[in-house]
């Protein structure tokens, strides 16, 4: 990667705070639409199995088109590439209101998907080539900074909602402001280009490299026990404990709360501890978690044990997009690689939750999560990468202490 020669301390720091901004953009759009989904299902007219079948369809866009981003990364740069791709995320957001019905709402979704995952990429292996030139661990802050953004997106949906706005103009007004915040943080990011006279393009679309795969499972056992928790801990206190709704709810919050406090403070873990001890422990935490939900029936040990499991996986993705882009020459078709495998998780675990709910009973499903949590004890050893090495002087770099493994 070549581009911008001003490699300064100074400047690293706000490439830094400028690739957070993108990423609590992006995170922004995700809360805004979660929180209008009721609207958006009443006004197309939907069943929950018809609304079930529609929400599919963004992970499926994300997934296919996500190696595409390698190609647009190589082709425009890391900086024209963001700009581009999340602008036409930020803007898909007005989508999925305007959908009149089933088919189109399918369609739309599918182009949010696509547009998120391709951006989605973008971000990541900027945010890895900025952490390289650091010298030190932020992909967990990262990933926090979208966690709060997608609270943040959520909150403004909980007052329009409330308010009874209706959903088109919410989003409209949001997308809008949302595109020009994004713009505003792609202005400070790194300016990295591919060197095209001495490398070959990637392919236009390409399976997941192989040394994604591995990497990839990590992450497909994290977000498992992600999307499994978030869609259907509050479902487990209320069929399975019998508590009221609030409590139920409760449950939902103390997951993501903990997962987006760890991830803004997983970097200084990353940095003391190394990626492999740090994915070890997280996988005993989240075990612990889960032991504590399927064996201890009340309701406060639930709330505990979700919030275990929150904090315990809450590093693992941004750890396996980071060891992605050092598995290999071309960081952002690796981290593709690994994106289309956690996204195909977070696409089949709430309906395999269901699934294994309805043949045998939640308990055993989230004893499955519980068995997934276990296994990034046993898989960590595949973040262990040999740290890329930074185009920048050791006299240029902001803490230049390496990356541990």
């Amino acid at each position: 990667m070549t581009g911008e020669t001003d490699l300064s301390p100074a400047r690293l720091r706000h490439a830094r705070f400028a690739i957070a901004g993108v990423f609590c953009a992006h995170g922004a759009v995700t809360g805004s639409f979660a929180t209008r989904i009721p609207w958006i299902q009443e006004h197309a007219q939907l069943s929950a199995g018809t609304l079930g079948l529609a929400l599919a369809f963004p992970a499926l866009g994300a997934a296919l088109t996500m190696p595409l981003a390698g190609r647009i990364n190589h082709r425009f740069g890391a900086r024209t590439a963001l700009r581009m791709l999340l602008s036409l995320w930020t803007l898909a957001l007005i989508l999925p209101s305007l959908a009149p019905n089933l088919w189109t709402l399918c369609f739309v979704l599918f182009v949010y998907g696509a547009t998120a995952g391709m951006s989605d990429v973008a971000m990541n292996a900027l945010g890895v080539e900025t952490e390289n030139r650091l010298g030190r661990s932020i992909m967990s802050s990262l990933h926090g900074m979208w966690s709060v953004g997608a609270l943040i997106g959520s909150a403004a949906g909980t007052v329009a909602a409330h308010s009874g706005a209706d959903a088109r103009l919410h989003h409209l007004i949001a997308a809008l402001a949302l595109t020009l915040a994004g713009l505003i943080a792609v202005r400070g990011v790194l300016d990295l280009r591919t060197d095209t006279a001495g490398e070959e393009a990637p392919p236009h679309f390409a399976l997941p490299p192989k040394s994604a795969l591995f990497i990839g499972a990590i992450g497909f056992c994290a977000v498992f026990a992600e999307g499994a928790s978030l869609d259907w801990s509050a479902v487990y206190l209320r069929d399975v404990l019998h508590t009221d709704a609030g409590l139920a709810a409760a449950s939902t919050t103390a997951f993501a709360l903990t997962m987006a406090l760890a991830r803004l403070v997983g970097d200084k873990v990353v940095d003391r501890f190394g990626a492999v001890r740090t994915v070890r422990v997280g996988g005993a935490l989240a075990t612990a978690g889960g032991l504590l939900v399927v064996t201890v029936h009340q309701p406060a040990a639930a709330l505990a044990g979700f919030g275990l499991i929150g904090l315990g996986i809450a590093v693992v993705v941004p750890l396996a997009f980071a060891a992605a882009a050092r598995s290999g020459p071309a960081p952002a078709q690796a981290i593709a690689g690994v994106a289309t495998i956690t996204y195909t998780s977070g696409l089949i675990a709430p309906s395999a939750i269901g699934a294994v709910a309805d043949a045998t009973s939640l308990v055993v499903s989230f004893g499955l999560v519980t068995l997934l949590s276990f296994a990034l004890i046993v898989g960590a050893t595949v973040l262990r990468q040999r740290p890329v090495t930074a185009e920048v002087p050791a006299a240029n770099r902001d803490e230049p202490a390496p990356i541990r493994p």
